[in-house]
């Protein structure tokens, strides 16, 4: 195993409040696999290993093993060991990442085609989303997302153009440069650093509508998937983003994890 995924798996682990110790276990291999500390096909030190490094029961480890294993990230060789799996689950909507990242499939190209980025009062349904109140000055950046040349679903993502703090420095009106090619929150993590969150996704069903009906080759009829993003940045509400799916983009992914 390599020195970088040692020292990371090494710390010892603490369950959060209302969260089971194996759930904090599960979180620490999976963050190892996912950030390619420990790479396909690899394996995964012993429970006994994992114990001692984390400073938790076998038991406790075991069951964080089975539930890596049930989600596809590990898989067992009866008499050798556990392995990293060579193909990895793919991440959906459970983790906040810019939506080209969300609906990108494997081997698949997605372009992000701006249709307008503007500043404007927000709305009653906004403001609160970007922690403002209605009428103040937002940005709106609305795209289209095409995947192998086909529209398959329509971005609208806003935040406030007010003052802002980022890190030390002071506060000071938010601009975010738009190259064009990627969604604001991808252009966000560029400029700012990631947004850790927390953040909240909620699922709905409706229409698409006449007017979106038009970008995304549809009929105004056609039923579409809408994702409402909400992040927060400093405890405080700050992105909000509505993405409509049409059904030609596919399966999404939540992934789960039992916890008692």
């Amino acid at each position: 195993m390599h020195q970088d995924a040692a020292r990371f798996l090494s710390q010892p682990v603490a369950a959060q409040p209302g969260s089971p110790l194996r759930v904090a276990v599960y979180s620490r291999i999976a963050e190892a696999i996912r950030n390619g500390l420990l790479t396909p096909g690899s394996m995964i030190p012993t429970e006994t290993e994992l114990g001692a490094d984390m400073k938790v029961s076998r038991t406790v480890v075991r069951e964080a093993l089975m539930l890596l294993e049930e989600d596809g990230l590990i898989r067992a060789r009866r008499g050798v060991g556990r392995f990293v799996s060579d193909t990895l689950p793919r991440i959906g909507i459970e983790r906040i990442r810019p939506f080209e990242e969300v609906l990108a499939g494997p081997g698949q190209t997605l372009e992000v085609k701006r249709t307008q980025a503007i500043r404007q009062a927000a709305s009653e349904f906004v403001a609160p989303g970007i922690g403002v109140e209605p009428g103040a000055e937002c940005w709106l950046w609305e795209s289209v997302l095409i995947r192998d040349g086909e529209a398959i679903a329509h971005l609208q993502e806003n935040v406030t153009a007010g003052p802002v703090s980022f890190g030390k420095g002071p506060s000071a009106d938010l601009e975010v440069k738009d190259d064009g090619g990627a969604t604001l929150l991808a252009a966000l993590n560029t400029q700012l650093g990631r947004l850790a969150g927390p953040g909240e996704c909620q699922i709905s069903l409706s229409q698409v509508g006449p007017s979106r009906a038009k970008l995304l080759d549809l009929r105004p009829s056609d039923p579409v998937l809408v994702l409402t993003q909400y992040v927060r940045h400093g405890n405080r509400p700050f992105y909000l983003a509505k993405c409509l799916v049409s059904a030609r983009a596919g399966h999404l992914s939540v992934m789960q994890q039992f916890q008692s």
